[in-house]
């Protein structure tokens, strides 16, 4: 990241631009940085001025306590006030949460796109298990197991157990733990866990709801449904994508939605 600017509580974020035009800023999900979507840059880069950043807690950027959720709105203000005083947004699973919220809170943004937002409306069991994953996590790192918080993070996403114990004896093990903490961030920015009708409804500019048809269905309804909540909303299904979509093939579409 070559670039820092600093958000209204003083924590400095640090990104980069590749690209010219209209500003689009990416927005990473839980256990990821800019670099994470950085790749996402190269198919919109030709068209737009396209930012990947850190997100507080990650990364080169900062951490000032205590979090919000409100803070990282504010983290995403100063961003567009630095690119020039308005963007497109596009988050990427709950980084698409924060993006939301962004936009409902008014922030300056002309368009916001969203990848499969997991709100559980549509998985069995699903308020449930975001509220038993909440109360695991805090106390996982209130007692500073930050490894727990990973397997915990693991475990919600499906991973099998053998898979979790492999990925805890592997070199990426160490950074994964660094960046536990924003853990809590990403919990706190997905709410309850479900979907924030009342509040997206309050959303005033286009949103596009994207997720891949080789993904669960659960995660496509509540795609599905985010495009129905927001008044200027629309969904797009991915033929042969997942939850790790493929930049090449996501491009495109954001491509034609933020030039529209």
């Amino acid at each position: 990241m070559d670039k820092k600017t600093f958000s209204a509580d003083g924590t400095s974020l640090a990104y980069e631009i590749s690209g010219d035009g209209p500003a689009v800023i990416l927005v990473s999900g839980a256990m990821s940085t800019g670099g994470t979507v950085a790749p996402l840059a190269v198919p919109l880069a030709d068209r737009f001025r396209v930012v990947a950043y850190d997100r507080r807690g990650r990364g080169e950027s900062g951490d000032t306590q205590p979090y919000a959720v409100e803070r990282e709105v504010e983290d995403l203000a100063a961003l567009i006030e630095a690119v020039g005083g308005e963007a497109a947004l596009c988050g990427i699973s709950s980084g698409g949460a924060l993006v939301l919220e962004a936009a409902a809170s008014g922030l300056p943004v002309r368009q916001v796109a969203v990848y499969e937002v997991p709100f559980a409306d549509f998985l069995e069991g699903g308020a449930v298990q975001h509220s038993e994953y909440t109360a695991h996590l805090t106390e996982a790192l209130a007692q500073g197991r930050r490894g727990d918080a990973v397997e915990l993070f693991l475990r919600l996403t499906g991973m099998a157990e053998q898979m979790i114990r492999g990925a805890r004896q592997s070199p990426m093990w160490a950074g994964m733990e660094t960046v536990a903490p924003s853990l809590a961030y990403d919990n706190a920015v997905m709410g309850d866990g479900l979907v924030p009708r009342a509040r997206l409804a309050s959303i005033t500019v286009p949103v596009l709801a994207v997720a891949g048809d080789a993904s669960p269905a659960w995660m496509r309804e509540a795609s599905r449904a985010v495009a129905e909540a927001v008044p200027q909303g629309a969904y797009r299904s991915l033929e042969g994508q997942t939850h790790m979509v493929e930049p090449d093939v996501l491009g495109p579409v954001l491509a034609e939605f933020f030039g529209g």
